[in-house]
């Protein structure tokens, strides 16, 4: 069996790294990896992420192009040239058998730069609207792995592209139905719909359920509302306290290991983020998607009509959401075992339940050659 040594590189935001640390996690799982090393910020995410999962973990300086032209710009251009050298020695000193890309600054220099030594690499795109970074590496990379079919219109390297899907969803497609429903004061048995913003929980959102309370507190199904650690206090001001203590409702700041929650619900409402629609549909799990307006290129819609295609999902648009039109999508799912069934097989369809192993064939393709 081929045991590879690698070197990773992805950082800026959890859709970049979480990616890459499944990927990581198959590969030990399989008893493929003499050697890793992740390459990111000493300030980004990832330091904290990679470092705590005890992976070895290296830094390089690099920053983003500001959007208009400014003097800023010349220094982080001098600052990308300063990392491709600084990223050709960690290179050199690390002797990778491959470099894997996973999105971000961080990830333009050190794939780069592996091109530039002659060591295979590969990208890997999460999302439906391709970053920056990837789009400048897909002209130098060997293969360029992507989690959504619709992405490939975005390189010009046809012959390049892998469909892979998402290392998360492998990740999550292991997970098995358990009683956490229990750790926020639900029944495993009753029929769950989990409503959440994101990590950091989203405003528009939290308001939406909040006034439609009274609604779900009269709901045969329960509900598992997430409000973001930084919204929690907030929004407790502003609820009823009988709907905190309503049986059928639980309103928690953040769930750890949120994954593992996932097999015990029928339903998930909230953003459209390449991660969770990875572990969603590994699962098949219906979902009403509301996407982030505010992320670049307004991917997260692009990413939830790529899914709602073919029944999957809804979407509610953020700017037509309400408490009366959340209450109505969820409750019009949740009362019908019929559409439940529908959209989950549908969802299935899309789930890529092996894609940690679908990047690893890739990888060790390269390898061979």
């Amino acid at each position: 069996m081929t045991k590879l040594r690698i070197v990773v590189s992805g950082g800026g935001t959890g859709g970049h790294i979480y990616p890459a640390m499944a990927l990581i996690k198959r590969l030990k799982e399989r008893d493929m990896i003499e050697d890793v090393l992740y390459v990111g910020t000493e300030n980004g995410l990832e330091s904290k992420i990679v470092t705590k999962a005890g992976i070895d973990f290296k830094t390089i300086k690099i920053s983003g192009f500001k959007r208009k032209l400014t003097f800023e710009n010349i220094k982080v251009l001098n600052m990308f040239f300063s990392s491709i050298g600084k990223s050709k020695k960690i290179i050199k000193e690390f002797k990778p058998d491959i470099v894997v890309g996973t999105g971000g600054y961080v990830s333009s220099a050190v794939v780069y730069a592996a091109h530039t030594l002659h060591i295979p690499t590969v990208i890997h795109e999460q999302n439906t609207i391709a970053g920056v970074t990837n789009k400048f590496l897909g002209h130098f990379v060997d293969r360029i792995a992507i989690a959504f079919k619709d992405a490939q219109d975005q390189f010009s390297e046809k012959s390049k592209i892998v469909y892979t899907g998402n290392p998360r969803a492998q990740e999550a497609a292991a997970i098995k139905a358990n009683d956490r429903l229990k750790d926020f004061d639900l029944s495993p048995e009753k029929n769950t719909v989990m409503i959440f913003g994101g990590s950091r929980g989203a405003e528009p959102i939290n308001k939406a359920v909040i006034d439609s309370l009274e609604s779900f507190s009269k709901a045969d199904f329960q509900m598992l509302f997430v409000t973001g650690r930084v919204h929690y206090d907030g929004v407790v001001k502003r609820i009823d306290e009988k709907y905190m203590s309503a049986p059928n409702i639980s309103i928690e700041p953040y769930i750890d290991n949120m994954p593992e929650i996932l097999p015990d619900l029928k339903l998930i409402v909230g953003r459209s983020g390449a991660t969770s629609i990875a572990e969603i549909t590994a699962l098949g799990i219906p979902a009403i998607f509301i996407p982030s307006p505010y992320v670049t290129h307004d991917h997260q819609t692009k990413n939830a009509r790529a899914i709602a295609a073919n029944g999957a999902a809804n979407i509610l648009p953020e700017s037509e959401l309400t408490g009366e039109k959340l209450f109505n999508n969820v409750s019009e799912i949740m009362n019908s075992v019929d559409i439940q069934n529908k959209m989950s097989a549908a969802s299935k369809e899309i789930g890529v339940p092996d894609a940690s192993d679908k990047l690893i064939s890739v990888l060790t393709g390269l390898v061979r050659k």
